[in-house]
């Protein structure tokens, strides 16, 4: 298992709009694509605007298959489209890849 924790460094004042966006949309899509979030969480510290998520893939050929099935998936180009009509949501995005050590069972 493959664990990818997404770090996103949201644009000033957008931060309810993404939020809204994984909510009403997003988890639904990464199911749909074989994408399974794990665990979320907003920066305690609010003014550093970061958004944080796990994604957890078989492996990393699965993960990559399945985000081009989700970047190309209509649904998610028109629920971008229309979120970010007032601009982007994400300045910037990082992803850390990793995976399990032998001595200790992450359930």
């Amino acid at each position: 298992m493959i664990y990818e924790l997404r770090i996103y460094d949201v644009n000033p004042g957008k931060m309810q709009v993404i939020l809204d966006r994984f909510r009403d949309h997003v988890i639904q899509l990464f199911n749909k694509h074989q994408m399974k979030i794990t665990l979320f969480w907003e920066d305690f510290d609010e003014s550093n605007n970061r958004l944080y998520y796990i994604v957890e893939h078989a492996s990393m050929e699965d993960r990559n298959l399945n985000y081009d099935r989700f970047r190309n998936d209509p649904e998610w180009i028109e629920v971008k489209r229309l979120s970010e009509l007032d601009g982007p949501l994400v300045k910037k995005q990082e992803s850390i890849f990793m995976k399990d050590v032998p001595f200790f069972e992450n359930k």
